[in-house]
């Protein structure tokens, strides 16, 4: 393990070619290891004041799991791309600081349950601001998700707390539109880049600055340059205009097991116009992750807090079809297998709330697993990439849960599988194999409607998906 406080740089003087990244998660370090192999003039550091995260971006095991991130870092690790506690030093030293700090749902008081909680935000803030050495000139550059004009309050704290008048701030807005399981492909060949500063000489300059980092790989046709305020509110807008396709296709889901008709038909039907294109039109239990929910309630709170009621509920709505998705998913489950699932065993494929990723942050298999606990079944978890030690952190009733070492291991005497993750591994399993060992009937629930659904039904399963009348999926041999 590399030392922790070691950053690569001499705290002799501020260098412009210094990049400092506040946090060491699941924006900073894949973003902090992309511009590392681009610029390899720039010197990168990552800082953080959880030792142990840092200890593993040091180590050969990285703490957060993204195809190709393991190999970029230790390739660039100790050249120009180092991870430290040292949060003050490496301020000190860097022209342009990266904010890439957790800013949650608020979980107190005014706000709570919609509001972002930005007190890490404004911790940070306070430290650029004291670290700051006098006559330094700063470009603090907001990566995470935050409410728009936040910038305003950063700027603030940070010309009331620094250390001498001729010290300058600039801020700048730079949001990560990474998804997880692709954030390093995202961020090498990214839609756009969106860059917004202040309406100022010094504000343009700072943009231009931000700009030119990423003018290393990205084209110039592909960098977005816009004032503060949008581009605060367009990362909001992209993750309320995806979720929304989401929830659209899923409500049709519904739809269609009420009717007959075919949800996958629908989707190919809507992919196919050009004015809608096929992303994000494929329907499952519903969306999770860290940013989605949290943003859009973020934006409910926006629009509640400019009165604007009727947007506010318009935006809502989104998640309560996501919600209701996952509860409508659950209930099929406890009435398919004839109102009981005390003591059958279920087996849950994946946990995670998307493929490549080990992150079960409001991942659809928390509200499934759930359900399916309170009606006392016992439940077996096989995902890749989630421990058991992530799910039990989740608290009861959550502890109950085993990890399986295998999709084998946990079809072994269960009642049912249950899809909950799109792991391409799933659809490659022995299923014809699997039956032999499952009790019967043998259930199968789709999810993410990813399996062959009729050559399943013809080995004797029962197969039940999302937007699918069952009828259309059972065959009478059992």
């Amino acid at each position: 393990v590399v030392s922790t406080q070691s950053t690569g740089l001499s705290f002799g003087s501020m260098s412009d070619k210094h990049i400092c990244c506040i946090g060491a998660g699941y924006v900073g370090g894949p973003t902090a290891a992309v511009i590392a192999k681009y610029c390899p003039n720039y010197t990168i550091t990552v800082v953080d004041i959880n030792q142990d995260r840092i200890n593993a971006w040091n180590s050969s095991q990285m703490p957060i799991f993204e195809p190709n991130l393991t190999e970029l870092v230790l390739e660039y690790r100790g050249k120009n791309l180092f991870f430290s506690t040292d949060v003050t030093g490496t301020i000190a030293n860097s022209k342009i600081i990266f904010i890439a700090v957790h800013t949650p749902t608020k979980d107190h008081g005014l706000g709570k349950g919609l509001s972002y909680d930005l007190s890490a935000w404004e911790s940070v803030a306070r430290t650029i601001a004291s670290a700051s050495p006098a006559g330094s000139q700063k470009i603090v550059v907001e990566k995470s998700t935050v409410p728009v004009r936040t910038g305003e309050k950063v700027r603030l704290i940070l010309d009331l707390n620094k250390q001498s008048a001729d010290t300058h701030f600039e801020v700048v807005s730079n949001p990560e539109f990474l998804a997880e399981g692709s954030a390093v492909a995202n961020l090498e060949r990214p839609d756009r880049v969106l860059i917004g500063g202040a309406e100022t000489p010094e504000g343009y300059k700072a943009v231009q600055e931000v700009a030119d980092v990423f003018r290393n790989w990205v084209p110039e046709q592909q960098i977005i340059t816009t004032n503060l305020w949008s581009s605060e509110l367009a990362k909001l807008a992209c993750n309320a205009f995806l979720a929304q396709r989401i929830s659209s296709i899923n409500a049709l889901s519904a739809v269609c097991e009420a009717t007959g008709a075919q949800i996958e038909q629908i989707e190919k039907v809507l992919g196919s116009d050009k004015r809608l294109g096929p992303s994000f039109l494929k329907c499952s239990v519903g969306f999770g992750g860290s940013c989605f929910q949290k943003d859009i309630l973020g934006l409910v709170y926006l629009c509640e807090s400019y009165k604007l009621t009727e947007v506010a509920e318009y935006w809502r709505q989104i998640i309560t079809i996501n919600e209701f998705q996952k509860e409508r998913f659950a209930q099929k489950i406890l009435t398919t297998m004839f109102g009981n699932l005390r003591n059958k065993r279920i087996c849950i494929l994946g946990f995670a709330f998307k493929k490549n990723t080990g992150d079960i942050r409001e991942s659809a298999a928390i509200s499934v697993s759930k359900f399916i606990l309170e009606e006392h079944a016992e439940v077996v978890v096989y995902d890749p990439q989630v421990k058991e030690s992530d799910i039990h952190s989740l608290g009861a009733p959550w502890t109950s849960i085993r990890s399986v070492a295998s999709p084998a291991e946990g079809a072994n005497r269960a009642h049912a599988l249950v899809v909950l993750t799109e792991w391409d591994e799933f659809l490659h399993l022995k299923y014809d194999e699997f039956i032999h060992t499952m009790q019967r009937p043998a259930f199968i629930f789709d999810g993410r409607n990813i399996l062959p659904h009729e050559k399943l039904s013809k080995l004797g399963y029962l197969v039940h998906a999302v937007g699918k009348r069952s009828d259309a999926l059972d065959t009478t041999a059992r």
